[in-house]
C-alpha cells in the first residue's frame, strides 16, 4: 500500500494532525508516514501509531505536510524538494511561500498555513493560502487535510500575519484572561479549585455557545447584561479600564511581530 501523505516533523501539532486524519477516517494509519530527527521523539510515535511508518528520512514523490520549527525548515524543505513530493502543505509560523518554493525547487506546489494550538485537541482554528503554483484542488487538499483537527479558512498569504495576530495568537489571550479571572475569583473569597474549575468550565460554555449560537457576540453578551444588574457593572468597569483597545492592540501588535519575523 503506497504512502498519501508524510509528515516532516514529529512533534505536537504533526502528532495532532497525524491523529485526527486516522481519526477522521482520512487515511488508514499504514498510509502516513512521520520524519523525525529525534530518537526518542520517534520511539513515542511508533509506540502509539505501531502501522504508522516513523523514520528519519522522507519518502520520494510523496505529498507531504512541513510541520518542523521554522529554524529547522530550510534544510528540511531543501532535502524534501530533492525527492520531489507533488504537493507541500506548510505549516511553519512566518515562512513565506516564496522562500518553500526557493528551497523545495520552482514550481512545487506549496500551500502555507497557520493553525493554533487547539488543533491538539480537535477545535483548531486554520487558515490557508496557496503559493504561487498551488491550484484550487491543493487549497481543498490542505484544507481537507487541517479540517480533520478543526475549522479552515481560505484567505491570501497577506493576510496570513492578521490570522497569526488572531486566532495563532488568540488562544493565549484566553488562557490570560482565564489566569486573570481565576485569580480574582481567589481574592473574593473562592477556594483556588473552585475558582479553577468555574472558569474553565464557563469559557468552555462560553465558547460552545458563541459557536453554536447564530448569533453576533455583542447580542450574546447584551442576553447576560441586564441593565442595572451585575454583568453591566462588571462590563462597565471592563469598558472604562480600556479591556477593548488593549485586545484590539494586543492583534495588532502580533500581526506586526508577524510581518517581521517572516521578513528575517
Amino acid at each position: 500500500m503506497g504512502f498519501r501523505l508524510q509528515f516532516i516533523g514529529g512533534g505536537k501539532m504533526g502528532e495532532a494532525l497525524l491523529g485526527g486524519l486516522i481519526a477522521e477516517g482520512w487515511a488508514k494509519a499504514d498510509e502516513l508516514a512521520v520524519v523525525e530527527p529525534q530518537a526518542e521523539r520517534r520511539e513515542e510515535l511508533s509506540s502509539r501509531y505501531p502501522l504508522t511508518l516513523v523514520g528519519d528520512a522522507p519518502q520520494a514523490g510523496v505529498d507531504a505536510v512541513l510541520a518542523t520549527k521554522p529554524n529547522d525548515i530550510e534544510a528540511a524543505a531543501t532535502t524534501l524538494g530533492v525527492l520531489d513530493p507533488p504537493r507541500v502543505l506548510s505549516i511553519a509560523a512566518g515562512v513565506r511561500t516564496a522562500s518553500l518554493e526557493h528551497w523545495l525547487g520552482a514550481g512545487t506546489r506549496v500551500v502555507r498555513a497557520m493553525p493554533n494550538t487547539p488543533a491538539l485537541v480537535g477545535a483548531g482554528a486554520s487558515a490557508v493560502a496557496p503559493g504561487i503554483s498551488a491550484s484550487a484542488s491543493d487549497v481543498r487538499w490542505a484544507v481537507d487535510v487541517l479540517s480533520s483537527v478543526g475549522a479552515t479558512q481560505v484567505t491570501s498569504e497577506d493576510q496570513l500575519d492578521a490570522v497569526t495576530g488572531l486566532s495563532g495568537s488568540g488562544p493565549a489571550y484566553v488562557f490570560f484572561v482565564a489566569e486573570v479571572l481565576i485569580a480574582a475569583g481567589v481574592a473574593e473569597g473562592l477556594a483556588p479549585e473552585v475558582a479553577d474549575s468555574l472558569v474553565r468550565e464557563t469559557i468552555r460554555g462560553a465558547g460552545e455557545l458563541l459557536v453554536r449560537a447564530d448569533r453576533p457576540p455583542a447580542a450574546l453578551r447584551a442576553d447576560v447584561t441586564s441593565p442595572g444588574g451585575t454583568t453591566a457593572e462588571g462590563i462597565g468597569v471592563l469598558e472604562r479600564s480600556g479591556v477593548r483597545e488593549a485586545l484590539t492592540a494586543a492583534v495588532a501588535a502580533a500581526t506586526r511581530r508577524s510581518v517581521e519575523l517572516g521578513g528575517s
